[in-house]
């Protein structure tokens, strides 16, 4: 089923774990998964907010994690040497430690509070361990803008976190940059959004396959 969705769409996303009390898929299980998706020429995607569930999924050799809270720091050198890269959608987490702080005391809501207030501690130390980091939202409610400035609050330079919504991500992904003879693809901004991240929300121009697609104020 795995290789069958990777053959289809090029990614298997899979729950490696969920709440503080779930099981994880067990190690062996990722690895068939994974091996099975690589195998069709697809990537595996693993959702983790657990120690165990990202451990199994570093094991694996997976192509990404999705979230990685309570990621073991012993791992990152692995995620680097393999190119499993880290989304950490750190903006929704931030939100979550809001909402968490008001709600009544319960061992959940703590677990809950303890991964989001350490999240942007794990980035940077992924960050600084080489790993690749890409911006993702995971919500329908906070754009790539927010998750850049969140990467950028973190810790990372305005570039860094740029790259993780642009350049670092489409290299990623195997999708052509801004050379000569590929796809032209732009966004671009009549303010540097190196030195103002507000600039992101206000392209001058949107260039898809070399084609303006959208106009910005003039």
């Amino acid at each position: 089923m795995a290789a069958e969705q990777a053959g289809q769409t090029g990614w298997c996303k899979v729950i490696g774990d969920w709440g503080p009390q779930d099981e994880p898929i067990p190690q062996a299980v990722m690895v068939a998964i994974t091996l099975a998706v690589h195998a069709a020429g697809g990537r595996v995607a693993v959702h983790s907010q657990n120690p165990d569930g990202s451990h199994a999924a570093v094991k694996a050799k997976v192509d990404s994690i999705e979230h990685g809270v309570r990621l073991d720091r012993a791992l990152l050198d692995e995620m680097r040497v393999n190119n499993t890269v880290l989304v950490p959608t750190l903006r929704v987490f931030e939100d979550a430690l809001v909402a968490l702080r008001e709600a009544p005391q319960t061992p959940r809501r703590d677990w809950g509070i303890a991964g989001a207030a350490g999240h942007a501690a794990l980035v940077r130390d992924a960050r600084d361990a080489g790993v690749g980091i890409l911006a993702g939202t995971d919500s329908h409610e906070i754009t790539i803008v927010d998750e850049v400035r969140a990467l950028a609050t973190a810790g990372l330079s305005n570039l860094e976190a740029i790259g993780a919504a642009s350049w670092a991500a489409r290299d990623f992904l195997g999708l052509s940059g801004l050379v000569p003879g590929s796809v032209a693809d732009a966004t671009i901004y009549e303010v540097d959004p190196s030195v103002d991240l507000d600039a992101l929300a206000h392209p001058r121009w949107v260039v898809r396959s070399g084609r303006i697609r959208r106009h910005g104020a003039g």
